[in-house]
């Protein structure tokens, strides 16, 4: 048995994004009153009378003849086509939306004769009835050939009752899963891949499918949703999150590029490892700096993936990867820890191995450390390096550690006058604990307190902490 798929769909602009999240019960999908905000398709699960239902928002359907948007003249139009097309295919049920406070245009009936193509249930949705303006079109939407359209105003909430019957009794007779959606799956590793504008994110995920999964085009910005998308490799379930490309404060243009970042820092708080994609050609910038350190408050997995290696061949190639770890360890020596792959993307050249890599790190963010070796472990290191550190009579002392939870993993540090550790100290600690324990590709996080002390403690620099 699996989840049904119901896709919502229609031209640019009549609230498909707005219903998206009313059905899922939440802000996923971003609205705004420019059409062709939705490029990708963006997924939920969300539960519609008796079935778990995977929900699925696209770009707006166009037959490309309409001179309204300038980004059009790009081949992101025809992605955003595709994409809707593909959400057409893989679904069990259409929810075909139209604008009852405009009149029928040709990309309706464009839209209305792919439909009918796809030989897929669909129900017909006049939505914006927050007027008489319902009753007067109403015979209008028989044209289309759906019968009947259900009218609601997804913005209120008006007529999404009516709605989910319709979409029940289409599901009836289908093998699919009734009640309650299932809780993420154990072991599921979600995996966020983040960057500037068009380093490759999107090119990398539908690399790793094999097929166009999400709008790939040289024009940056392309992405605005995160979308998430399930994904299986050597039976390990993943969740791969497109992210937007987050670029400097000073270049983010208001409205609907603000709220994309918003959403790409939101998937970092919802990822369990992050993949940092750089430019190989460019090398490291200050925004991939800033990014990365977006990452570390948010205390998740990191791997550094320099794309576009295809640029390269041969001795050149060779030269350019040593060049490449060397300003990486300059540049972001703070991350000695954080794997490095060099891809291709294009030529899906050791995109797996990122795959990999990052289950060895979801498994390391999860790692617990036995605490008689956590004792035996600080004996050594104090006798290698011991505590330094006083002002007047007050002398800084680690008396003993334990582990207080993981993802990320978490120490606890019970030591005399914590106050006035040098944040040297806990870098020390820190590599050390690296270097006894592993926990590859994981920020940790260590906390200084005096003994007993549950409430103000100190957290070690060298752990990128907020304090």
């Amino acid at each position: 048995m699996r989840a049904a798929v119901v896709a919502i769909v229609g031209r640019p602009n009549v609230g498909k994004s707005t219903l998206f999240n009313r059905l899922v019960g939440k802000r996923k999908a971003i609205e705004s009153s420019v059409p062709g905000t939705t490029r990708d398709r963006i997924y939920d699960n969300a539960v519609i009378g008796d079935f778990t239902v995977m929900l699925v928002d696209t770009g707006g359907i166009e037959s490309g003849h309409s001179p309204k948007v300038s980004y059009r003249k790009s081949s992101i139009e025809s992605n955003v086509q595709e994409q809707s097309k593909l959400a057409i295919d893989g679904a069990d049920v259409i929810v075909f939306v139209v604008d009852v406070r405009e009149e029928l245009t040709s990309e309706d009936f464009h839209a209305a004769d792919l439909l009918r193509r796809s030989k897929k249930p669909v129900i017909l949705v006049a939505n914006k009835c927050d007027n008489s303006r319902f009753e007067e079109a109403r015979f209008n939407f028989y044209e289309l050939g759906f019968g009947e359209p259900v009218a609601l105003t997804a913005l209120h909430s008006f007529g999404i009752d009516e709605l989910e019957d319709r979409i029940s009794e289409k599901l009836q007779g289908l093998e699919v899963v009734k009640g309650e959606a299932p809780e993420e799956e154990e072991g599921r590793v979600r995996i966020a891949f983040l960057g500037r504008p068009n380093v490759g994110k999107s090119t990398m995920i539908n690399a790793l499918f094999g097929k166009k999964m999400v709008v790939v085009s040289e024009v940056p910005g392309t992405t605005r949703d995160s979308t998430e998308i399930p994904f299986e490799y050597k039976e390990i379930p993943f969740t791969l999150i497109d992210t937007a490309g987050i670029r400097r404060r000073g270049k983010v243009e208001k409205g609907i590029e603000k709220y994309s970042i918003l959403r790409s820092m939101s998937s970092i708080d919802q990822a369990d490892v992050c993949v940092l994609m750089l430019d190989f050609e460019e090398g490291v910038t200050m925004q991939d700096c800033h990014v990365s350190q977006y990452i570390l408050e948010q205390k998740k997995g990191l791997i550094l993936v320099l794309n576009k290696i295809d640029q390269f061949s041969g001795k050149e190639r060779e030269v350019a990867e040593h060049m490449a770890i060397h300003e990486l360890q300059k540049k972001m020596d703070y991350l000695p820890w954080a794997p490095v792959v060099f891809s291709s993307a294009l030529e899906r050249k050791n995109i797996f191995q990122i795959l990999e890599l990052a289950k060895e790190v979801y498994d390391e963010r999860k790692k617990e450390i036995p605490e008689e070796d956590l004792r035996i472990w600080l004996s050594h290191a104090l006798k290698k390096h011991p505590p330094r550190g006083t002002r007047g009579k007050q002398r800084f002392n680690v008396l003993s550690v334990r582990q207080d939870g993981v993802q990320p993993p978490t120490f606890v540090f019970s030591c005399e006058w914590p106050e006035i550790m040098h944040f040297s100290y806990g870098r020390f600690l820190e590599n050390e604990l690296r270097s006894s324990f592993g926990f590859t590709g994981t920020s940790m996080r260590l906390i200084f307190r005096k003994p007993g002390d549950r409430g103000t403690h100190k957290k070690s620099r060298a752990v990128h902490s907020d304090d």
